[in-house]
């Protein structure tokens, strides 16, 4: 199915542009599949039956005092009557949660979790993240940050640490206990107070994608050990416990001479520096003059009064005549004491009896297991978010919990699209206004020919970006594993031919303007074209959500997926 975003986000945003007031929020009306959880906040004006608060004890020692609410947003509103879930309390722990209609399946299946986060006071320390609840033990005790979970997803700042994190909780069959698996350098996340989306795809094969604003900003696979730390399983081999040192272990490379004796002319008490014995005091030396000396073009103000002000000093200056000569009390200078030897030590030689560095032994590891399936999450039964925060008014909104991409996507275009170029136009209003208009430039005989510079600047942009997005998301992929290339050789001379063709086609361009500013004058034996600007068309990502597909595929079809006019 193909989604023109270019249409459905021009539909929203003209007319709302168009009136003078914003246009009304109208609730998604879509035919979603029936696994699939979406949560616009427009059915439940007040909290209570989907979502609840949670007054947990964590820890034993802080209580989640903060509230809640749903309400519209203050700071660049896009459509009226738009609610989300809003974070109401400064430097406060909050939690709440939603059960779903019924448990959440991913075994064997691609997971999609999406949602919109607004920072409407920005974000100095706290988190905006969201978690997969386990449907095993949700019910038992109050939400809280001991209630299990399957994943934890979404941005996360405190002073200049700033992240998305991407943390899996997986069991050990071994020895029953859960251990959190993360992404060893995640993305940062964006710090803006319009609205953000946030997208975690994973697949069947492992395979993970994390988009922001509709763009793959990590991308890789859940088995990577490079990516994902600790690494899903348990070694093999690991250092025997009761393995001890030995004593007479010798594990110092380098030792000192035991031979070597200090000189007898070695004298330990001369000083580093020493006062120059050979300076003399320059001819022009003036010790009687002054460094400093009274302004002589000082007066005193008018309005001083002695009485009030005490008797007035005029300010010092720079002894003028001490400019080219030296003046005050004269000093040898200090150089560095040629007989200088410092405090003695043996040089340093091979220790005979090093034995290198000791590392304990290796036994099989008991609790040794392979997780070979990451993906298949175990079920999930709700989500809740579960946060300490400095700073209020953080807005959820169109939270998407499902299976499918196109979903997803369809959602973000119809929903996330429209609503940023809304706060944007709102944004642009408020910024700061320059304190003068630029100049007109004068006109050229080359826009009156059909403005070719801008035709082919506008062209070109489009293709270097799309062409950048891709071609960057597969370097970066190369870069975290050399055998992509082995494993995707068609793609790497697919980017090299493109590049090598788009330089030619710079090289070609540059040359043109050169001849048609040097050659005006002379009237060409055929005419050139002038390029005309393409209109292009986004369409949703198509492919099997269950076949391996590469991370810059899905970076160049994400970009497409939320292009705006």
């Amino acid at each position: 199915m193909k989604i023109s975003t270019i249409a459905s986000s021009t539909l929203f945003a003209v007319g709302a542009l168009a009136e003078s007031e914003p246009a009304e929020f109208r609730p998604l009306e879509a035919q979603l599949d029936k696994s699939s959880f979406f949560e616009q906040f427009d059915k439940e004006p007040k909290l209570g039956d989907t979502w609840k608060i949670s007054h947990a004890v964590k820890n034993e020692e802080f209580t989640y005092v903060g509230e809640w609410a749903i309400e519209e947003p203050v700071v660049y509103p896009g459509f009226k009557k738009d609610r989300g879930l809003v974070v109401k309390s400064e430097a406060a722990h909050h939690a709440i949660s939603a059960q779903l209609p019924q448990v959440f399946d991913n075994t064997d299946n691609t997971l999609v979790l999406q949602y919109e986060v607004k920072l409407q006071q920005g974000l100095n320390c706290g988190g905006a993240y969201v978690k997969l609840l386990s449907a095993e033990g949700l019910n038992k005790n109050e939400f809280s940050n001991e209630t299990p979970y399957q994943v934890m997803f979404g941005p996360d700042k405190c002073g200049t640490t700033n992240k998305v994190h991407l943390i899996i909780k997986r069991k050990n069959p071994a020895t029953g206990e859960y251990e959190e698996h993360q992404l060893a350098t995640p993305p940062m996340g964006r710090i803006v107070k319009t609205t953000s989306l946030y997208t975690l795809i994973i697949k069947p094969n492992n395979d993970f994608e994390i988009r922001i604003n509709g763009e793959v900003a990590k991308a890789g696979n859940l088995l990577n050990e490079k990516l994902i730390k600790p690494p899903f399983g348990a070694p093999k081999e690991i250092d025997d416990p009761e393995d001890q040192k030995p004593e007479d272990w010798v594990d110092e490379d380098m030792i000192p001479d035991p031979d070597a004796v200090k000189p007898e002319d070695w004298d330990e008490s001369e000083p580093l520096r020493i006062v120059d014995p050979e300076a003399v005091k320059p001819e022009n030396w003036n010790e009687d003059a002054e460094l400093y000396i009274p302004d002589p073009e000082a007066t005193k103000p008018e309005d001083w009064d002695d009485e009030e002000d005490g008797e007035w000093v005029a300010p010092v200056i720079p002894n003028p005549e001490c400019a080219d000569i030296g003046c005050g009390p004269w000093k040898a200078p200090y150089i560095t004491n040629p007989n200088y030897k410092g405090k003695w030590s043996p040089p340093l030689i091979e220790n005979p009896d090093y034995k290198g560095p000791w590392s304990p032994k290796k036994i099989a590891n008991p609790n040794y297991f392979e997780d070979k399936k990451p993906a298949n999450l175990e079920p999930i039964g709700g989500l809740g978010f579960e946060l300490w925060t400095m700073n209020a008014d953080i807005l959820f909104d169109n939270i998407y919990l499902g299976h499918s991409i196109k979903e997803a996507e369809f959602i973000g275009n119809e929903t996330f699209v429209p609503k940023l170029e809304l706060e944007e136009a709102e944004s642009a209003k408020n910024a700061p206004k320059p304190d003068f208009e630029p100049e007109t430039p004068p006109e050229t005989g080359l826009d009156s020919t059909g403005n070719i510079f801008t035709d082919v600047f506008d062209t070109v942009f489009q293709t270097v970006l799309e062409y950048y997005v891709s071609a960057n998301a597969f370097l970066n992929d190369v870069v975290q594993e050399p055998s992509v290339l082995l494993e995707r050789p068609g793609e790497a001379v697919y980017y090299l031919v493109t590049f090598f063709s788009g330089f030619t086609f710079l090289v070609a361009v540059w040359s043109g303007l050169i001849f048609a500013l040097t050659g005006a004058g002379k009237k060409p034996e055929t005419s050139a074209k002038t390029p005309t600007k393409s209109t292009q068309k986004i369409e949703e990502v198509t492919e099997d959500e269950t076949e391996k597909t590469d991370s810059s595929s899905a970076a160049k079809n994400s970009t497409k997926a939320t292009k705006r006019t």
